[in-house]
């Protein structure tokens, strides 16, 4: 420890933890507070990709890079973070598909994204379990997988076992003063610095200091399946992923038609990725209009699993189970990456950074450091 200083961190999710161990790492005192007994949000609903391939070029990308590098850093002191640097190949079934690929591959930046465009055979050699009507497929070497069901609880794990480490679940922050929150127990955690990663929240405290909300909700429907006979060597993404990820947002993405009606209605994308036990995650779809349905649709999950089965040489698995989750996402991209914005003295938020917070979130905390402290 180099003393200096005390840092609260108020949220239990990948963001919050990432500012732990970052703070931790720095040489602070830290206090993590979690409204819940354990994480529940967007953290433990992912896909738990590090997903470098999709993002817009410039800061984004330059961002996703940056954390890339730092899940395996963090991975290589980190027991049992089941970090693979597995890649992902996105699979082309159509001729449009296709060309939208070979157009990716000629930007300026498709070396920084280790994008390698493979035809049918090529793409069937690195990952065997893809069927064969496949055309061809975009091979992204920078993507990488964690579990997301295990990582937040495995890093907390090893936040506990260092000294200067509180974890305190079952506290809801209700009040903020300059360098300190005051949990629903009316015990108030001083710090140098307060940072709020309260996920897709925005009521509460948030509300309170910020009336006007500076971030969107966004649901995604998604399931698991029972063990997958085969091995999948690396994530997998369809077409429709294209429509969706902004690196794609290219003149020949026009060529690529409308999105099938149902999936259109939801702006539905397949991913699937294959977890240490077998099973696959797959989903997603992508709904803001609020209030959110509380219950799934079936409809949504017969086309995923349809399109699942399609990228598969053997017979998809059983469901085991399905859920939905919600994430936070700044309003416009104008407005940055994610929303950062300091409420009182020493108190800052760090939230909605939407579908990039797996990748990003040890990007976002290292950035929270950097005036602080002077960290690079």
């Amino acid at each position: 420890m180099t003393g200096r200083g005390r840092a609260v961190v108020v949220g239990g999710g990948i963001l919050g933890t990432m500012h732990a161990l970052y703070a931790l790492d720095l040489g602070f005192e830290v206090v993590q507070l979690e409204r819940d007994l354990e994480p529940r949000g967007a953290s433990v609903r992912n896909f738990g990709l590090v997903w470098v391939g999709g993002r817009a070029k410039g800061a984004e990308l330059e961002l996703a890079l940056r954390a890339r590098g730092q899940w395996e850093e963090i991975a290589g002191r980190v027991d049992g973070l089941h970090f693979r640097p597995a890649g992902s190949l996105t699979v082309a079934f159509e001729e449009p598909e296709l060309a939208l690929m070979k157009q990716a591959c000629e930007g300026h930046d498709a070396g920084l994204r280790g994008w390698e465009l493979l035809d049918g055979a090529a793409a069937r050699e690195l990952n065997p379990e893809l069927p064969g009507g496949v055309l061809g497929a975009l091979y992204c070497s920078t993507d990488a997988i964690v579990e997301p069901r295990l990582t937040v609880g495995i890093l907390r794990e090893h936040l506990s076992r260092q000294p200067g480490y509180e974890w305190m679940p079952g506290r809801t922050a209700v009040e903020l003063s300059g360098g300190a929150v005051k949990d629903d127990r009316g015990e108030w955690h001083h710090g140098d610095r307060v940072f709020l990663c309260t996920g897709a929240a925005h009521s509460g405290l948030v509300a309170v200091y910020c009336p006007e909300p500076r971030t969107r909700r966004a649901r995604l429907q998604m399931l698991e399946t029972l063990p997958y006979a085969g091995r999948l060597t690396t994530a997998i993404a369809d077409g429709d992923s294209m429509r969706y990820y902004p690196a794609f947002d290219l003149p020949g993405r026009d060529g690529l038609g409308p999105r099938a009606e149902r999936a259109a209605a939801v702006a539905a994308q397949l991913l699937m990725v294959q977890r240490v036990d077998g099973t696959l995650t797959i989903g997603d779809t992508h709904e803001y209009a609020e209030p959110f349905a509380f219950d799934v649709q079936e409809d949504i999950y017969d086309y995923l699993l349809g399109c699942a089965a399609r990228h598969l040489r053997g017979p998809l698995p059983p469901v085991r189970r399905r859920w939905a989750g919600v994430y936070g996402e700044v309003l416009s991209p104008d407005n940055g990456l994610y929303w950062r914005e300091e409420l009182l003295h020493g108190v800052e938020i760090v939230s909605g950074p939407g579908g990039r917070g797996m990748t990003c979130a040890p990007a976002i905390a290292q950035d929270s450091f950097t005036t602080l402290v002077g960290a690079s």
